[in-house]
C-alpha cells in the first residue's frame, strides 16, 4: 500500500486511507435497494443490483447529494459493506446468484488496500467472493491507468467486473480496446425503443457482435416493453434488466414478473 513520508520521517497514512478506515463514523444514514438481472433463456436470475436507497427508501439523489470529496472514500467503502450485508440476509445461502456493486473509480486509492473492508465484510457474512460483480460507470471522466489498475486488481482477487452505460461515456471503445471486462451493460438510450428504432437495431446488433467477439458477456437495462426484450433476444442478448422485468424493491429481492419473462421467445 502506498503511504507518505512525513518531515521527520515517520510514515503518514494517506488521509482517503484514514477516511476508509473510519468509515463507521461515515454520518449518512442509507441503505439499498435490488432490482434483478434476468437470464431470458433460462428465466432465471443472474444477479441482483444493489442501488443506493435513503434510509427510508427514499430515492438516490437523497443521499448521492450529500457525497463531496470529504466522505467520497468512507461512502464508498460503506456502500459495499452495505449490499454485501445485506445481500448476504436475503439470499439463498446455497445459491448461486451474483451481487452486482456499484463503485467509484475516483474513491479507490489503491486496489488492494481499499478492498480490504470489502473482503472483511464477504467473510463475516459468507457471501463468495466470486459471485461479486464490481461496475462502473464510464459517464465519469477518469485516469485510465488507474482504472486498469483497480479492474486488473479484482479479476485477480476473483471478482467480475461490468461496464455500466457502455456507449455513452468517456472513454467507450478505446477503453474496451485496454481492458475487457466479463460484461458491459449497454446505456439505455440505446434500448429506449429499439424495436421500433433501425439506426439503434443497427448500432446495437453490431455492437452485440463485437462484444461477444472479445469474449464480453453484453447485458441491456432499461427495458420498458416486450418489444424491446424480444428485439434484443433476437440480437443474441440474454441478460437483461429493466422495469419491464422487474422495479428495485427496498431491501428485499424483487421478483421478476412471469408474464414478462414467458411472453420472450
Amino acid at each position: 500500500m502506498a503511504v507518505i513520508q512525513g518531515w521527520n520521517g515517520e510514515t503518514v497514512m494517506p488521509k482517503s486511507c484514514v477516511e476508509c478506515r473510519s468509515g463507521e463514523l461515515l454520518n449518512l444514514p442509507f441503505s439499498m435497494a435490488f432490482q434483478p438481472i434476468v437470464d431470458v433463456r433460462t428465466h432465471q436470475v443472474f444477479a441482483h443490483e444493489a442501488l443506493v436507497r435513503g434510509p427510508a427508501g427514499e430515492a438516490a439523489g437523497s443521499v448521492l447529494s450529500a457525497i463531496d470529496s470529504s466522505n467520497r472514500y468512507a461512502f464508498d467503502q460503506q456502500c459495499r459493506v452495505k449490499a454485501i450485508e445485506l445481500a448476504a440476509s436475503l439470499y439463498n445461502e446455497n445459491g448461486d446468484v451474483a451481487l452486482s456493486i456499484n463503485f467509484m473509480p475516483n474513491a479507490v486509492y489503491e486496489p488492494r488496500a481499499c478492498i480490504r473492508l470489502t473482503l472483511a465484510a464477504a467473510t463475516r457474512a459468507r457471501f463468495p467472493t466470486k459471485n461479486i460483480i464490481f461496475e462502473f460507470t464510464e459517464n465519469e471522466q477518469l485516469d485510465t491507468a488507474h482504472l486498469f489498475n483497480i479492474l486488473r486488481t479484482y479479476r485477480d482477487l476473483g471478482f467480475k467486473t461490468a461496464i455500466d452505460d457502455f456507449g455513452a461515456g468517456y472513454a467507450g471503445l478505446a477503453l474496451l480496446a485496454e481492458f475487457q471486462p466479463d460484461i458491459a451493460k449497454l446505456d439505455m438510450a440505446l434500448i429506449r425503443g429499439i424495436d421500433t428504432d433501425d439506426a439503434r437495431q443497427k448500432l446495437v446488433k453490431h455492437t452485440i457482435a463485437m462484444l461477444h467477439d472479445l469474449g464480453v458477456t453484453p447485458l441491456c437495462e432499461g427495458i420498458e416493453t416486450l418489444g424491446e426484450l424480444q428485439t434484443l433476444q433476437d440480437m443474441g442478448v440474454n441478460l437483461m434488466q429493466g422495469y419491464w422485468i422487474a422495479r428495485p424493491t427496498f431491501e428485499a429481492l424483487a421478483q421478476p414478473r412471469p408474464e414478462a419473462l414467458f411472453q420472450s421467445h
